[in-house]
């Protein structure tokens, strides 16, 4: 309890201060704020508590903060008295220890005494209610450091209790406390507030009447040597009032002292017991007023919250263990990406990452490192139809076969970017082209023992485009595509996939080859380096405003300013491990390509099922035949033959 001293055959004054409330929603709305806000701002921060009068006995004066007490214009609960107060959220445990508590209380106090001196605590009474609280908000950890601060100004001299406490039902009537209810009641829906801090009173045995603080002169007309105050006092012990009188006494010793001797203080205690209303817990007494002067100065300020040790000291709330753990590691990627915006790149649009849904087909060694990096994962059990690899005519066996094939375009028709980290070639090729006829993003990752490719495919102009149309946002300046070297400013649009670089339709790799052949024998940190490329390159395509539609970017723009905040978004990245060394390719699209040319593609979208059916169950000669592969090979062969002859000839 704080005391005021009076007279030694005086009673002292005590308060009972108030005990700090912070609920759950608050932290999580401060965690909010501190990640997509304040990031490294420390710099002041209004916020918005309540208190309430209506508690039962033996529970503490609280001032509650809950999640809405950063919005500064929400309503306060019903039956409830709106505190002002300042946020300090340090970036720091050092800065939450060394911060300056006793700077910060005489800035606090200075503000609530020159409301006083001016007169505008009389207009806003709320302005007398004022609290720090400094914070240091453990994110990684879930513990919120605080330090709870209710300002009160101390009077130049002692406040001598002249009668009182009692019970309010002591000294009033029914009738009068019925009045004073009525009378407050209408008030507060005069002003339109749930509950007025203080209030003016005049009574007799026959009415109560009630006013706000500004009409003082008005309403005490006529009086001169007491008046009476009410007080909405969270307090509920029967012998003390609570801590929001302090300062309201303050400004009557200041305003009222040379006019009356001493003031009569009502503190108004508003609960519901048993479904009726009951303020007769309420108490009054009477308080000598200081006669000697106030100097201009403020007056010593106290407030700051003792711990749950009973010291001076901070507190310390741990919400780890009420976190559910699948939350804790969602937040703990969340809170990696906004730290990235705070300094490093603030630039980086998180939206798109966060909102970005992810289609990883294979499980293996790639697609869990890839999985891991991504931090996302549902499993779908499912076999994917291969070139080179028949679907026999059974009816079980080509229903299984239709109902992986319609499950592979749902999936791919609801993600926006497909990996594919397959162990074979042909096991890619659907994918690849259903990706393709739908217009995904495709990253690509394959392994060798020491060496390792990633790329994204070419993204196809969307269906409803010519082909002598531009994509969306204007891709290319068109006047010199190739520019001055041959694989420079290739939008995405143009770009190879996994497939352009073959000559020959993918067929069963698997048959015929020992077991070191059959896997994918790799260095171990192969597929850990190239997963995380797979994802990063995935990311920098997401940041690029034309996204898959993108330029390439090729090893000779590493000098060059990048066209993301993240860097350079290649289409391709070969490393070598056994020389530490990637380089950046860039490969245009085939026009007769057995996954992603036009040929494949139409008839894909005409035929369906039917379609693949017919490449499942076909020697790879089908695809040839169709993309014009197997005229190339015969071109060839006649080009290669004609070119032996005309050597011979020349011999000869």
């Amino acid at each position: 309890m704080a005391s005021a001293t009076g007279d030694p055959g005086l009673s002292k004054l005590q308060f009972a201060p108030f005990s700090s409330a912070l609920d759950v929603g608050f932290w999580h709305e401060l965690t909010q704020k501190k990640l997509n806000e304040y990031r490294l701002d420390e710099a002041p921060k209004d916020i918005k508590g309540y208190y309430y009068n209506g508690d039962s006995a033996g529970l503490p004066a609280r001032l509650t903060l809950e999640f809405s007490a950063f919005d500064m214009s929400a309503p306060t609960p019903a039956r409830c008295c709106p505190a002002v107060g300042t946020l300090y959220n340090t970036n720091t445990l050092e800065s939450f220890k060394t911060a300056d508590k006793k700077l910060l209380l005489e800035q606090a106090a200075n503000e609530i005494w020159e409301s006083i001196k001016s007169g505008a605590a009389l207009e806003n009474p709320v302005l007398l209610n004022k609290f720090l609280l400094l914070t240091f908000a453990d994110l990684k950890k879930y513990h919120f450091y605080y330090w709870f601060c209710y300002p009160a100004l101390c009077l130049p001299e002692s406040l001598p209790l002249i009668q009182g406490p009692v019970g309010l039902d002591q000294r009033f009537s029914l009738k009068q406390i019925e009045a004073l209810e009525c009378a407050y009641d209408n008030l507060c829906q005069t002003e339109g507030v749930t509950a007025l801090p203080y209030f003016l009173i005049k009574y007799d045995e026959n009415m109560v009447l009630v006013s706000l603080l500004k009409h003082y002169s008005d309403f005490f007309q006529g009086q001169r040597t007491k008046i009476t105050i009410g007080v909405y006092d969270p307090c509920n012990l029967a012998q003390y009032p609570g801590w929001p009188l302090r300062n309201f006494l303050v400004l009557a010793a200041h305003r009222w002292s040379s006019s009356f001797q001493s003031v009569e203080v009502l503190c108004f205690r508003d609960r519901t017991m048993q479904g009726a209303r009951d303020v007769a817990h309420s108490i009054i007494f009477e308080v000598k007023l200081p006669e000697m002067a106030f100097s201009p100065d403020c007056p010593k300020a106290v407030g700051w919250e003792k711990n749950q040790k009973g010291g001076m000291g901070p507190r310390m709330v741990n919400l780890s263990e009420c976190m559910d753990p699948k939350r804790l590691a969602e937040s703990s990627v969340d809170l990696n990406l906004k730290l990235m915006c705070w300094r490093l790149v603030p630039t980086l649009d998180l939206e798109k990452v966060v909102s970005v849904k992810c289609l990883l087909l294979g499980a293996g060694t790639l697609g869990c490192n890839v999985a891991r990096t991504l931090m996302n994962a549902k499993g779908f059990n499912m076999s994917i139809p291969m070139p080179g690899h028949p679907v026999n005519f059974s009816s079980v066996t080509l229903e299984q076969a239709r109902r992986d094939v319609e499950q592979l375009e749902q999936l791919i028709e609801s993600h926006d970017v497909i990996f594919l980290l397959m162990d074979t070639r042909e096991s890619r090729w659907l994918p690849a082209v259903i990706a393709a006829s739908k217009r995904k993003l495709v990253i690509n990752a394959a392994l060798g023992f020491d060496t390792f490719v990633v790329m994204r495919h070419g993204l196809k102009k969307p269906k409803q485009q010519g082909a002598g149309d531009l994509c969306p946002n204007h891709l290319v300046a068109s006047a010199d595509l190739l520019g001055s070297s041959l694989f420079a400013n290739i939008p995405g649009y143009k770009l190879g996939c996994y497939f352009c670089n073959d000559v020959v339709a993918p067929g069963d790799s698997t048959r015929d080859r020992t077991l070191d052949q059959q896997c994918t024998v790799s260095r171990p940190g192969l597929a850990m380096i190239a997963g995380a490329l797979a994802v990063e390159l995935m990311v920098s395509v997401l940041q690029h405003p034309e996204g898959g539609y993108a330029i390439a970017s090729s090893s000779d723009d590493r000098m060059n300013e990048p066209p993301t905040s993240l860097g350079l978004v290649p289409h391709q990245i070969r490393g070598f491990l056994s020389r530490f060394d990637n380089v950046l390719p860039v490969s245009l699209a085939f026009d007769k390509c057995t996954a992603c040319s036009s040929k494949v593609l139409d008839q894909y979208e005409r035929e369906g099922f039917n379609f693949l059916a017919k490449v499942f169950n076909s020697s790879h000669s089908f695809l040839e035949d169709l993309t014009g592969l197997t005229l190339l090979h015969q071109e060839t062969q006649a080009a290669e033959i004609e070119s032996h002859s005309v050597a011979q000839a020349g011999a000869q």
